[in-house]
């Protein structure tokens, strides 16, 4: 039975020799060495030292291509034209599934062909060499996306090639993302990520973690995302990480999201370690876009205006032809600068808006909540807690496709766009807690004309790409509008 606790150094060194040997770069790694070449990193490309010393939001985009000198290009593009303050590298699917054979195809017919045939960065075939090919030719810090359940030889090789960034966790990177994997088995292989995180922090170079804050990106509730995001921190933190940046997605209702940002810092700062320094970071709209890209300029529009109010330490931007899958360098610098010119215009202004410390205050109970039974759950270890609270119900998130989470509890907006719960299936909440969201959706039904129902759920799921925060019926929206 697995704990929270910290993987000792012989057991380190045990797994990490099993999982280099799973493909034929991983005999590149050797930690020494690692240490000395990130060592000799000018400082502006150190990750944590940059993020947490910034004095307004970092924007950072999103992408990967599988050719090194594709990649290159497309991250000086996006650094020179989008003005991005941080890069990404954002791996392929099949390195996210550890097949590492069938990534080494498509890397090889990308060479041969001159395509993209793959969704992103092999960087576990490219290497060591190749990773740090990669990182000195951008004059900026890049971190590692993904969306891995075992991201073990990933970590070990990217750590390895200079990168000092890494994105997901056991949960995050679970839950939304496979069936394939039970809770207990991505607790188990994100333990030694964290560990050897934590080994190149105890050396002075300090690797930035950052757990995926949208989750399944679908109208998530934010004291749930929240309660992953700390749950996945404190895990994090055990194993050495000293440089936590937790995440938060975007449901489109401005008081909401600044209140759940708050939060999230201000509980970040409360449940990690003193000797942890907590950053969070903003993910623009992860749910589906307008096909209309002036619209779609619309919603980047909006996240950059929560973010100018909320000021996260780091944006995840998005461009406007995510309705169409992958964008164009150019789109993808457009929702850059987008963010950028909303960010800047209004950063310097005292916008005030009424109730974000109210929405602030139900946030954080309902988080304190969620935390108290997963310390019930496990008599005080949170890996054992957050198992066993996952597996009652007690903790859950909606639109879930694993096995490890119920999937039961269904959100939907209140009559101001704000994310309540519709269904809460046996999700461990205060009875008051419960009859604040019901009387709030019921204020949304009697405008409405209708009973509160799963009706309400599918067409919030739709709303924004339908140009919409709210899925109102056809008759409320003619009557809004006349």
């Amino acid at each position: 039975m697995i704990r929270d606790e910290r993987i000792p150094s012989d057991e380190l060194r045990r797994i990490d020799d099993e999982i280099r040997s799973n493909w034929e770069t991983g005999s590149e790694v050797d930690f020494e060495e690692a240490i000395s070449y990130h060592e000799s990193l000018p400082d502006h490309k150190r990750f944590a030292d940059v993020l947490e010393s910034a004095d307004k939001p970092l924007l950072q985009p999103r992408a990967g291509v599988p050719r090194l000198d594709d990649q290159i290009e497309l991250l000086e593009y996006l650094h020179r034209e989008g003005q991005a303050d941080l890069l990404p590298t954002t791996i392929d699917s099949y390195t996210r599934d550890n097949e590492y054979g069938k990534a080494q195809e498509g890397l090889e017919k990308a060479r041969e062909t001159g395509e993209d045939t793959l969704n992103g960065f092999p960087a576990v075939n490219h290497g060591v060499d190749g990773c740090r090919e990669l990182i000195e030719a951008i004059d900026a810090p890049i971190e590692v996306r993904h969306g891995t359940p075992d991201a073990r030889l990933l970590a070990a090789i990217t750590f390895a090639g200079g990168f000092q960034s890494f994105e997901g966790g056991p949960i995050s990177y679970n839950i939304p993302y496979t069936k394939r994997h039970g809770l207990e088995e991505t607790i188990e292989r994100w333990q030694f990520v964290d560990r050897l995180a934590g080994a190149y922090t105890e050396r002075g170079v300090r690797i930035n973690r950052e757990p995926f804050g949208p989750l399944t990106g679908t109208l998530v509730p934010p004291s749930i995302a929240i309660a992953i995001m700390l749950v996945e921190g404190k895990l994090a933190a055990t194993q050495g990480v000293r440089s936590i940046t937790l995440g938060y997605g975007q449901v489109g209702n401005v008081v909401q999201d600044v209140a759940a940002l708050n939060a999230l810092q201000k509980l970040g700062d409360e449940y990690l370690p003193d000797e942890v320094v907590v950053t969070t970071v903003f993910h623009e709209w992860m749910g589906g876009f307008p096909p209309d890209e002036a619209r779609a300029n619309g919603v980047i529009g909006l996240g950059g205006m929560t973010a100018a109010i909320a000021r996260p330490d780091k944006v995840i931007t998005k461009s406007p032809q995510e309705f169409q899958g992958v964008p164009t360098k150019e789109a993808n610098a457009s929702g850059l600068r987008t963010t950028r010119q909303v960010i800047d215009m209004a950063i310097e202004q005292d916008i005030d808006i009424d109730g974000i410390e109210d929405e602030q205050e139900l946030i954080e109970r309902e988080t304190r909540c969620l935390m108290e039974t997963i310390h019930e759950h496990g008599d005080g270890d949170v890996v054992q807690g957050t198992i066993e609270a996952f597996d009652s119900g007690a903790l859950d998130v909606p639109f879930a496709p694993s096995d490890s989470a119920k999937g039961a509890v269904l959100p939907a907006r209140d009559d101001d766009g704000r994310v309540r719960i519709f269904e809460w299936a046996d999700l461990e909440m205060d009875d008051d807690i419960k009859e604040i969201h019901k009387a709030r959706l019921s204020r949304r039904a009697d405008t409405e004309g209708r009973d509160q129902s799963f009706r309400m759920v599918a067409d919030d799921v739709d709303a924004i790409s339908d140009g919409k925060l709210i899925g109102r019926p056809r008759s409320t929206q003619s009557q809004e509008g006349a």
